[in-house]
């Protein structure tokens, strides 16, 4: 078997030899993004060279995909001629819709990465605005070459795995999984746990077809106490990353609130995209476009977790589920969605899924929506009673299987069971936000994603390593 450095080394000397120059360098630029539901402010922390070249490729430097709350824009000092563009999201975003921002401001520790120019740049930070587009939000100057910036680092606590190399980084895309709540005897098992669930998201379309576009990587830092902390039932343990459940008061959702943990890690393999497993057989986790996603490793639903909050990760799109309880509060505007896979549906003939959509097809599409929620109702009650008493997760497993079940029998007496139209019931609201397909994976455990959220994968995969013209 090939050693880990030299595969390292074979990677590098492919990338080497890919590239008509070297890579650039990594830039970090760590900030705070703090406030509350009606303002936030941003503050420059530092400015650091990370140790591992820029894992992405200089000709897709800009992004189209126009996904995400927010967009980072790197433009010559002097000039002002844009160099480097990227839409993404952050928890800052999420927190600001949820009820404890009306009464409280908060911190939130942020990044953004992109290769080293050659001359001082102007850093925006820019937000969608009440009209759904971009506006700056926030500026600073960066000399990457000035004294203050941080150059050494101190060595990696630990060394990548390297799970699938299809190539050099700046081809392909860098997956980076990371371990959290693994014991120093349990590495092992985190190896095992990310070749597993690496191997089934390679399982889904439409990352089965673009399998060899992706690098994975993985990578976990020993902890004391197996399992992360989980504060609703009173356990709390000590991590590398401090993923959690319990995030903004919902028991399902998986975060860590460290970015700089986060990323002080991270920068020690080469990625673009980060899925952390923690260690806990409860089901639980989450995903930011554009910053990373959770999953429970050891949880029977832990190959829907992984794909699924991927999906939220990658390619921003939306979650399409509506009657399970969320910290986030209802609006009542209802503005298109930047999400490929939710609409307003304010103008049916411009719905952006429109190619998808045979001729005859009614929008909005009829689907058995009441005899879904009456049973949803009463299977959320059951889901809520379960937890309340702290039942074990067998439990909890059977009854995600039953309504699986129920789900999928209802769905298949159903006239428009296999169309793609406008499904109302979306985006965690029950009117005003419709969904392409009656069922997907972004709808419910089911075992694959759309022909609309599929282009929207799509999409992000041709960003990062688009087939050459």
């Amino acid at each position: 078997m090939p050693t880990f450095h030299a595969l390292f080394s074979a990677v590098a000397l492919t990338a080497s030899l890919a590239s008509a120059a070297p890579q650039p360098a990594t830039v970090r630029v760590d900030y705070t993004h703090a406030g509350n539901a009606l303002s936030d402010q941003y503050a420059l922390e530092r400015v650091l060279i990370e140790p591992l070249p820029w894992p992405g490729n200089s000709a897709r430097n800009f992004d189209d995909s126009n996904r995400g709350q927010n967009r980072v824009e790197v433009s010559d000092a002097k000039t002002g001629d844009l160099l480097y563009a990227r839409d993404f999201s952050t928890i800052f975003g999420e927190w600001r819709s949820t009820e404890e921002a009306l009464k409280m401001s908060r911190s939130f520790h942020e990044s953004v990465r992109f290769p080293k120019p050659d001359r001082p740049v102007k850093v925006r930070i820019l937000k969608r605005d009440e009209r759904q587009l971009f506006s700056v939000a926030w500026s600073v100057d960066v000399d990457t070459d000035a004294p203050d910036v941080i150059r050494k680092l101190p060595p990696a606590p630990v060394k990548p795995i390297p799970i699938k190399v299809s190539g050099a980084s700046p081809d392909k895309v860098d997956l980076l999984i990371l371990g959290d709540g693994y014991t120093a005897l349990e590495l092992k098992k985190f190896e095992a746990d990310a070749r597993r669930l690496a191997a089934h998201l390679f399982d889904v379309s439409p990352f089965k077809e673009r399998a060899n576009d992706f690098n994975v990587w993985a990578m976990a830092v020993p902890t004391q106490e197996s399992g992360v902390s989980r504060p609703s039932t009173g356990v709390h343990h000590a991590s590398a990353l401090g993923t959690r459940y319990d995030i903004f008061g919902s028991e399902r959702y998986v975060l860590t609130l460290d970015n700089r943990a986060l990323r002080d890690l991270a920068q020690y393999a080469p990625y673009e995209f980060i899925e952390i497993l923690v260690n806990n057989d409860t089901y639980g986790g989450g995903g930011i476009f554009g910053q990373f996603s959770t999953a429970a490793a050891g949880n029977a639903w832990s190959n829907y977790l992984f794909v699924h909050e991927f999906g939220h990760h990658f390619a921003g799109l939306a979650d399409e589920y509506y009657t399970s309880p969320v910290a986030y509060q209802s609006s009542e505007a209802r503005m298109e969605p930047w999400e490929p896979n939710v609409t307003a549906l304010r103008d049916p003939a411009q719905l952006k899924w429109r190619r998808h959509v045979q001729a005859g097809t009614p929008l909005p599409t009829a689907w058995p929506k009441d005899d879904y929620e009456a049973y949803s109702r009463a299977y959320q009650k059951r889901r809520a009673a379960l937890r309340a008493a702290n039942r074990p997760e067998a439990e909890m497993n059977a009854l995600f299987e039953e309504d699986l079940a129920h789900t999928k029998a209802l769905f298949a007496r159903a006239p428009q069971r296999n169309a793609i139209g406008a499904f109302e019931g979306a985006n965690y609201e029950a009117k005003g936000y419709y969904r392409p397909a009656m069922q997907c994976l972004m709808f419910d455990r089911s075992e694959q994603f759309c022909p609309v959220c599929q282009d929207g994968i799509t999409d992000i995969i041709d960003l990062y390593a688009g087939y050459k013209m």
